[in-house]
Formats: structure tokens, C-alpha cells, sequence
């Protein structure tokens, strides 16, 4: 009954294509990767759409203080009986060992905090920079070892953006090696680690689809243990801005489209910097408070004043 039960959700037709979808993930570039289309059993899928919370019941609060266009929400048990059943599954040792199968990679376990997951939703105008997730469990000495998104969007167009990119490296990629439209009962299976570097394009809604939103829910999965080889300290998680895109070269004029993008690029640089900034202060402070922190500052005034 656990076995029936904890893959229950999945749809039975993928199911039958373990092996071949383990053979893609392997092989996939520019890091491991599957894409899975119907991932979910239809009603299922359905069940978790008509369920999915209203934006302002998530976490919308930016780094600002101010509404933002991302809203989230981890407690993914409080939105009513298909979440549940999702909760229950997804922690069951059936369907990890599925997801094992396609991943190669055994021992996974779930977080029941859905730290970082939980449904995501996001407006139109919104975009998300590529980057490295971080790599451990915030509170546990877990790795983080995949990332599974199952995307909850009838009728999106490709055009209209808030497409999946997979980079090889968007230090010098002005394009992703893969980008992957978020229809609905879409699932993304993807190894985290120093090299998945991945975010969506801006979303861009013509104006007779302006209320729609981007929604989808991310489940994160770890291990006690990783490969040496591909084991780093511990990090939060990297983001990288993105590079012009290539149109931008010498003797191009620009539009107003143009205009309009280099401003967002512009406006997403300038809020990376403050973020950063941010994390500095709140280091800093917590630095200098207690004991530590003021030994340390006796240190650090011992050494400016006596180093000559």
C-alpha cells in the first residue's frame, strides 16, 4: 500500500520509461537534466492548480520591505487535501527510489521544511538571474542533490517568456543551452551543484493575459553524502547577471525595446548590489555582537594602533 500509494501521483506512462528517462538525464547538457512532459497524473496535476494559493497568502515581501512580483509558500500542508497527498508522497520511500532510478542517485531525502520550495508563483515582468543554489541543507548536514519543478501553467507560450535556462557558464554565455517553456504537468529534474546554473527569462504577458502569473512547485531533495570530487564548502546560493545580449554590438541602433531592457538589466545589477551589500551589514553586525565580536574588535584595534 506505501509503494501504491507514494507513487500514486506519478503518471503510470512514466513510470514505464524510467530507464530511458535515466539514460537522458545522464547524458544531458549542459548538466544533468530531464524533462519529463505529464509528469503528474492529470487530476492530480489539476487538484494542485486548483489549489495553488492566492498570491498574497505567500511570502510577496521583497528585500525591500515592498510587494514584490514573486510570491512563495512553503507550508505546503496547510493548502488543503492534494497538497497533502503531494506532502505524503513525495517523502514516501517509492517515489524517492523513483526519482533515485531516473537520477542515479540513491539515499535522497526530503525536506520536510521545503526550505526554498514549496509553490512558487511570479507576475509578469519578473525574471530570475542565473545562479547555484546553495549546496547544503540550511539546518542539516545534508547535501543538496536535485531540485524537481513541476510547472502548473495552461496555455503558456513560449514567447511570453518564463522559460527554464540551463547554462554552461553565464559568466561568457550571452544564451542558455537549454531553455524549457513552463507548460502545465511539465516536470524538470535537474542535479544541483557547482556547475547547474539556471534561471528563467523575464516574463513578458501581452496585455490580454496580464493577470496571469508563472506558477509552479519546486521540490528540493538531499543526501548525507556526495562524491568527494564533487563535494565545495559550504555556500549560499551564487547569482551571476546576466551578459547583453548579442544583438548589442557595435553599429546597432537602438529601439525602444532595447532601451527598455538595458534599464531592467541595469535595475537587476543595482538590486544585486544592494543585496549584497545587505548580507555585509547583517554579517557585520552580527560580527561585532557578544563576546566574539568584541574580542575581535579589541583585536582589530590592537593591530591598527600597534602596527607601525
Amino acid at each position: 500500500m506505501q509503494a501504491a500509494a507514494g507513487t500514486a501521483i506519478i503518471n503510470p506512462a512514466v513510470l514505464a520509461k524510467v530507464a530511458e528517462y535515466s539514460k537522458e538525464f545522464a547524458a544531458a547538457a549542459p548538466f544533468p537534466h530531464v524533462v519529463i512532459d505529464d509528469f503528474l497524473e492529470p487530476a492530480f496535476a489539476q487538484a494542485l492548480l486548483d489549489a495553488f494559493p492566492a498570491f498574497e497568502r505567500g511570502n510577496f515581501i521583497g528585500d525591500s520591505g515592498e510587494p514584490g512580483g514573486k510570491s512563495t509558500l512553503a507550508k505546503v500542508r496547510s493548502l488543503g487535501a492534494a497538497y497533502q497527498q503531494l506532502d505524503d508522497a513525495i517523502q514516501s520511500p517509492a517515489f524517492l527510489e523513483a526519482v533515485g532510478r531516473i537520477t542515479g542517485i540513491d539515499g535522497l531525502i526530503y525536506d520536510p521544511w521545503y526550505l526554498g520550495g514549496g509553490t512558487h508563483e511570479n507576475r509578469t515582468g519578473m525574471a530570475l538571474d542565473p545562479h547555484v543554489d546553495f549546496n547544503y541543507h540550511p539546518s542539516e548536514r545534508w547535501h543538496r542533490r536535485l531540485n524537481l519543478i513541476v510547472y502548473l501553467n495552461h496555455d503558456w507560450e513560449e514567447a511570453w517568456g518564463g522559460c527554464l535556462e540551463l547554462f554552461r557558464d553565464p559568466h561568457a554565455d550571452h544564451r542558455p543551452s537549454r531553455l524549457v517553456s513552463p507548460v502545465f504537468n511539465r516536470c524538470v529534474i535537474f542535479e544541483t551543484s557547482e556547475r547547474s546554473w539556471h534561471g528563467f527569462d523575464t516574463i513578458r504577458l501581452p496585455d490580454e493575459q496580464a493577470a496571469m502569473t508563472r506558477r509552479s512547485v519546486a521540490l528540493y531533495f538531499y543526501t548525507k553524502d556526495r562524491p568527494e570530487e564533487e563535494t565545495a564548502p559550504r555556500h549560499t546560493t551564487f547569482y551571476v547577471n546576466r551578459q547583453l545580449p548579442e544583438r548589442f554590438a557595435e553599429g546597432h541602433t537602438l529601439t525602444r525595446g532595447d532601451v527598455a531592457e538595458i534599464k531592467q538589466l541595469l535595475e537587476q545589477r543595482d538590486g544585486h548590489i544592494r543585496m549584497l551589500y545587505a548580507d555585509n551589514t547583517a554579517l557585520r553586525g552580527a560580527q561585532d555582537r557578544g563576546l566574539t565580536g568584541h574580542l575581535l574588535y579589541l583585536a582589530k584595534r590592537a593591530y591598527v594602533r600597534f602596527r607601525g
